[in-house]
């Protein structure tokens, strides 16, 4: 497979007036091939979606990239602005919000909203009018499995999974979904999944699912990040997530679901809280929560490092896979 987006050294600060500035990304790499499927978990403030609108290039202030290339299809839109970089959007990268289905103006037709796209979107000659709109709006709509009259409809006749489907019927090459089942109820919630997988599979687009529900994200992907204070900590193929070691927050994360079809389930947690991002402080960020922590934990922040199948940032994990290894 081909790489489509290769981001290298990620960094990415909120810089508030009069303020401190918080680290919400923190020298990242990531790569996604052609037609992968790779969810990104962590608790809240952790900065997945702050990672999610870095690499769409769609930060506002008071957040702004500090560092890093994030080469998409061969161009770095790290190095890009303005016409120059909603250009290479338009080549095939889009955003869908926590509050996509709420997107939607109120008093504008599904139709009228994918014309004003096209028109903001057009090159030189393209038809952007209303006969071809309603032609690619029937298009899209059927990808996404809804019929063509919902061209005619307002936001407010349409269901929280329908809105939602259209906030995700376009046709780009990457597709960074930032909690796209939030508020919805969960026969919606798997509706929607079911439809975002359905077009993944049918279509090959890359995508990222950003999300805190570590079971959707497991079901849905091949493979997963795991994000914690600003920093990728693990990353593993989805079907090893399960068995096996990992980093200490990773299995404090597994320790928060369980089987619903268990005769006994048993939910745990993690003690204390995240970092203040705007304080870090030396060594490991997850040393204060960690049970494994030792001394060179308080002082070197691990990269990461070989882990089962993936890898991961932890010292104690490496040294045991280091003895393992010298066993075997």
């Amino acid at each position: 497979m081909a790489t489509i987006l290769e981001a290298r050294g990620v960094t990415v600060d909120y810089t508030p007036a009069g303020g401190a500035t918080v680290h919400a990304v923190r020298d990242v790499d990531l790569t996604l091939e052609e037609g992968e499927f790779v969810g990104l978990v962590g608790e809240s403030g952790c900065g997945k979606s702050t990672l999610g609108f870095a690499l769409t290039r769609l930060l506002q202030p008071p957040a702004h990239l500090t560092g890093g290339s994030i080469v998409f299809d061969g161009v770095d839109l790290a190095t890009l602005s303005g016409e120059d970089l909603r250009a290479q959007r338009r080549n095939g990268i889009a955003l869908v919000l926590q509050s996509g289905m709420n997107a939607l103006s109120p008093v504008r037709s599904v139709q009228t909203h994918l014309r004003d796209i096209m028109k903001a979107h057009a090159r030189d000659g393209e038809d952007t009018s209303k006969a071809a709109a309603r032609r690619r709006g029937s298009e899209l709509l059927d990808k996404v499995r809804l019929p063509a009259d919902v061209l005619d409809r307002f936001p407010h006749e349409l269901s929280g999974g329908m809105r939602q489907r259209v906030s995700i019927m376009l046709d780009p090459k990457l597709i960074v979904f930032d909690e796209p089942t939030t508020a919805l109820d969960v026969i919606v919630q798997k509706a929607v999944m079911k439809t975002i997988e359905d077009l993944q599979r049918e279509n090959g687009f890359t995508a990222i699912l950003i999300s805190h529900d570590l079971g959707v994200v497991l079901e849905a992907t091949s493979r997963v990040a795991v994000m914690y204070a600003g920093r990728i900590v693990e990353e593993q193929p989805s079907n090893r997530v399960l068995r096996g070691l990992h980093h200490p927050y990773t299995e404090a994360l597994l320790g928060c679901y369980a089987d619903p079809r268990a005769d006994e389930v048993t939910l745990g947690g993690i003690p204390g809280s995240p970092p203040d991002l705007s304080q870090l402080q030396r060594g490991c960020s997850f040393v204060p929560r960690c049970p494994l922590a030792e001394d060179i934990c308080l002082e070197q922040d691990p990269p990461l490092m070989p882990l089962g199948a993936g890898v991961a940032a932890c010292h104690v994990r490496a040294a045991q896979t280091e003895r393992e290894a010298r066993v075997v």
